[in-house]
C-alpha cells in the first residue's frame, strides 16, 4: 500500500468535495416565490451535496489502495460524454429539444457502439417522445429553437 497509488482517489475527493461545496453554496441560493412543499426548493439539490461530500470525504480518507484505472479508450470515451453534455447544454436553447436531444442521444449511441442511422432514430424517438410527455402531459414548455416557427 503505497501512498502514491492512493493519490488519485485523493485527488478526485478533493475536487468532488469542492464541487459539492460549490453545488451547497449555489442550492442555498434558491428562491421561489411561493411555496411548493413543505422544505422549499432548496431542500434536494442540499441533501445531493451533502451526500457528495460525505462521498468525496470517505474518497479522501479511505482510498483505494491499489486503484484500477480504465483503459485509454473508455477515458476518452468518458470525455466525449462529457463534453457531449456541454455542448447540448449550450446548444438547446439555439437549436431547440428536440433537434438538439437527437443529435446528443445519436452522439451517445455512438459511444456506446451503436451505428449512427441506428443511434439517430433512437435519438429521434426519445427526443420526440420526452417532448410530448414534458409539453402535453405535464404542462411544461421545452424551447423548439429558431429553426422552428412559434
Amino acid at each position: 500500500m503505497k501512498a502514491e497509488s492512493r493519490k488519485s482517489d485523493r485527488i478526485a475527493g478533493a475536487l468532488l468535495l469542492l464541487l459539492s461545496a460549490g453545488y451547497g453554496l449555489e442550492a442555498m441560493r434558491l428562491q421561489a416565490d411561493f411555496l411548493a412543499d413543505p422544505l422549499g426548493p432548496r431542500a434536494f439539490p442540499l441533501l445531493l451535496a451533502a451526500a457528495l461530500g460525505l462521498f468525496s470525504l470517505y474518497l479522501m480518507f479511505k482510498p483505494d489502495p491499489d486503484p484500477d484505472w480504465p483503459p485509454r479508450r473508455v477515458l476518452a470515451g468518458q470525455l466525449g460524454m462529457l463534453l457531449s453534455f456541454v455542448v447540448y447544454s449550450y446548444a438547446l436553447a439555439p437549436l431547440g429539444f428536440l433537434l438538439a436531444t437527437t443529435l446528443e442521444m445519436a452522439w451517445l449511441s455512438r459511444l456506446f457502439g451503436a451505428d449512427w442511422r441506428r443511434g439517430f432514430l433512437g435519438g429521434l424517438g426519445l427526443a420526440v417522445g420526452l417532448y410530448l410527455i414534458f409539453v402535453f402531459g405535464l404542462g411544461i414548455p421545452l424551447p423548439l429553437g429558431r429553426w422552428w416557427p412559434g
